[in-house]
């Protein structure tokens, strides 16, 4: 044999796991992506509302991202539909304007009415009574209401009211005819939160009514300004509107095939999807997750993985509502649900990946994967806890699958003293989920323990072992639009 022919040959000789490991910690600590794509991610599509333009352009995006990093099966999966969409836009404001000038930070419901330009306004606390409504009714046209409390409202089937809450409800009626801008609540602490709805909402028939949270400081500054008795006066422009529907919804999803058992499968994951308040781009819930799914997928292929078992990379989408990507997808791959060894979803911030909790049974084969992580990560270690039972409420996409007793995990997000902890009650949902609180140290890490303990668990002898069988019933009753996309046979 030449020097040539053995030089080909050992080149082509098949890497062993510790090399392809090695190869993976190489390029993530020396040329990790993960922070680039997710700041491309967070200032191309900004925050990604399921049913948002901003939701279906990252969609695309993403898929073009997995095929680049050679990714086979890339595809949107249609998982169902919402009656109506919703964008907002990067110019919302709110202030108050007199007596002094404040800025302040706040939200407004998704799937609500926007304003069509600045709405400038006297600011009326909320009357009490009729009395008190027919002291202000001249100056309630085009006024932002202050509210200490959530309007009444009549509702179909529910027990005859009180005397008292009948009154209540007659005065928010009334209210609502004297066309007011909108109402201001407040915030409990410095954080406002955004949600919403899109029930019973098309685009040609929704609530046209305006509501605004402000923080509880902002609040407490306007209420001082309204004691002092001089009139005060608020503007908002909330650049938001809806956009014609249905409007069809999907995962995003790619693969490494396996090589020896491409029909058994591991999932890594996270959702694609956020919410969408002012100022928020969706960059730790759940940018982050979604980066390092991606992020991991380019880790092993760049190191020339060959998993024996399919390692597939899904980005839910629909999770803020309701897990309804990942819930959508259990109904329309039942079949092949016993085949699916595993699910990781990252979704706990911008915290690294501590760990994982389940079957005393699972340990084994994770825990390889784990102490490799580890070895590369010295001074972030990791732990598996033992969960008694299969099913988890933690209100993520695992929770899809526990629900019917496929292995899934949600990540340990765990802090460090070296690189900090990201407090995500402070980010969750709220104004500040930006990029300025993720920590890049742990997408590395992060984007490897995807890498490295889902080609472990790919690889393993056999499929991680389960939690005994039970009854389960799933609900396609339950996903919006699901009929549309996955006739019923």
């Amino acid at each position: 044999m030449t020097l040539a022919t053995l030089a080909l040959a050992f080149s082509l000789a098949p890497q062993s796991n510790d090399e392809i490991i090695s190869k993976i910690v190489t390029e993530a600590k020396t040329n990790s992506q993960a922070m680039k794509s997710l700041q491309e991610l967070t200032s191309k599509f900004g925050p990604r509302l399921t049913s948002s333009s901003n939701l279906e352009r990252s969609e695309k995006w993403m898929m073009d991202q997995f095929k680049r990093y050679g990714c086979t099966n890339v595809h949107l999966e249609a998982w169902g539909a919402f009656p109506v969409g919703f964008d907002r836009g990067k110019n919302s404001f709110g202030r108050m304007t007199a007596p002094t000038a404040r800025q302040f930070e706040f939200t407004s419901p998704s799937w609500s009415e926007g304003t069509k330009g600045a709405m400038k306004g006297l600011a009326i606390a909320c009357p009490k009574d009729k009395a008190e409504l027919e002291a202000v009714k001249g100056k309630m046209k085009g006024a932002w209401i202050v509210m200490d409390r959530q309007p009444r409202r009549s509702r179909p089937g529910a027990d005859a009211p009180s005397a008292e809450m009948q009154a209540q409800i007659d005065l928010d009626s009334a209210i609502d005819t004297m066309g007011i801008a909108g109402r201001v609540y407040g915030s409990r602490s410095e954080l406002v939160i955004t949600s919403g709805s899109f029930r019973d909402k098309t685009f040609e028939k929704h609530p046209t009514d305006r509501s605004v949270t402000i923080r509880k400081s902002d609040m407490d500054a306007l209420k001082a300004s309204m004691v002092e008795g001089k009139p005060v006066e608020l503007e908002f422009n909330l650049d938001q509107k809806f956009r014609k529907g249905p409007v069809v919804i999907h995962n995003v999803i790619a693969e490494i095939k396996g090589t020896e058992k491409p029909d058994e499968v591991v999932i890594i994951s996270g959702h694609l999807d956020s919410w969408d308040g002012p100022g928020a781009v969706g960059a730790s819930d759940n940018g982050t997750g979604s980066c390092t799914a991606l992020e991991s997928a380019r880790l092993l292929l760049k190191a020339g993985a060959k998993p024996k078992r399919t390692i597939r990379f899904i980005l839910w989408t629909g999770e803020e509502q309701g897990l309804y990507g990942s819930r959508s997808y259990v109904i329309q791959h039942e079949k092949e649900m016993d085949k699916i060894s595993a699910v990781f979803v990252d979704d706990g911030g911008s915290n690294y990946i501590g760990g994982y909790n389940g079957h005393p049974d699972m340990k084994a084969i994770l825990q390889k994967g784990m102490d490799s992580v580890v070895a590369a990560f010295p001074d972030l270690p990791m732990r598996y806890t033992e969960r008694a039972t299969p099913k988890t409420q933690i209100g993520s996409d695992q929770d899809s699958f526990n629900a019917i007793g496929v292995p899934g995990f949600f990540t340990l997000e765990t802090g460090s003293e070296k690189y900090g902890t990201q407090d995500y009650n402070f980010i969750h949902h709220t104004q500040h989920d930006t990029m300025k609180y993720v920590i890049p140290m742990y997408m590395v890490q992060s984007s490897v323990a995807h890498a490295i303990v889902g080609l472990t668990v790919a690889n393993a002898d056999t499929m991680l072992p389960r939690y005994p069988k039970f009854e389960y019933k799933l609900n396609p009753e339950g996903i919006p639009g699901l009929a549309s996309v996955w006739p019923k046979k």
